[in-house]
């Protein structure tokens, strides 16, 4: 029987709902970038993309995006009303001087403790470059990440330390999975507020490399 697991587009919906409204949020590449097609605009979030965007809106399947406005996945996007254009150093500077409420970004590891691996898996060869993942970690007001339980081979990603190279130290607050949502709690660690419907705390375990800790109340996931 195979283990419960959510879809990529089923987990952007979730973390589009999570988003507090009147949001500034910078969204990574991949699950991330699909958050914008999930957005209900009356919650007047913005968007930002660290290549010079503040207030693009996500394209639905079927509809074509501006040839010209690319998000951080390189997919051709729109602008909302009032949106702005700027250069690489003034939309940095957004980052760095803390003005991003969340950033919302995939990884490779996070750690018990909130440490966070996004950038490389450890082999310098397949590494194209940093980018910008250390400085929105290190400036937005809350991390969030949305990742696969486990990687291809079935290896958690999810760790009691992190073996491959740190992006941020403690910087993570929530973890999105498609098993599971967890909270880092700095006395609790990993705490689990809502896990895949038909999904046994045995499932999630055996796919989690670190101690867990249960919310009172666990929320159910529908597919």
């Amino acid at each position: 029987m195979q283990t419960p697991r959510l879809s990529r587009h089923r987990m952007a919906e979730l973390l589009a709902a999570d988003i507090p409204a009147g949001s500034y949020v910078n969204l990574g590449i991949g699950i991330p970038t699909l958050v914008a097609r999930y957005l209900d605009e009356s919650r007047e979030i913005v968007l930002h993309s660290e290549n010079g965007i503040l207030g693009l809106r996500g394209v639905p399947d079927g509809v074509d995006g501006d040839e010209d406005l690319i998000n951080a996945s390189k997919v051709p996007v729109q602008l909302i009303p009032g949106a702005s254009l700027c250069d690489q150093a003034m939309s940095f500077a957004m980052m760095r001087g803390g003005h991003l409420d969340l950033t919302i970004l995939g990884a490779f590891q996070v750690a018990v403790n909130g440490d966070l691996a996004s950038w490389s898996v450890g082999n310098e060869d397949d590494v194209p470059g940093i980018g910008g993942a250390m400085d929105l970690v290190a400036g937005a007001k809350r991390v969030v990440v949305a990742m696969q339980h486990t990687d291809r081979q079935g290896t958690p990603k999810l760790v009691e330390r992190c073996t491959l190279p740190l992006t941020g130290c403690g910087v993570v607050g929530a973890v999105f999975t498609d098993m599971a949502i967890l909270d880092v709690d700095p006395a609790r660690g990993l705490v689990v507020r809502a896990m895949a419907q038909g999904l046994s705390r045995a499932e999630l375990e055996n796919a989690t490399d670190a101690p867990l800790s249960y919310a009172d109340s666990i929320e159910t996931l529908t597919p």
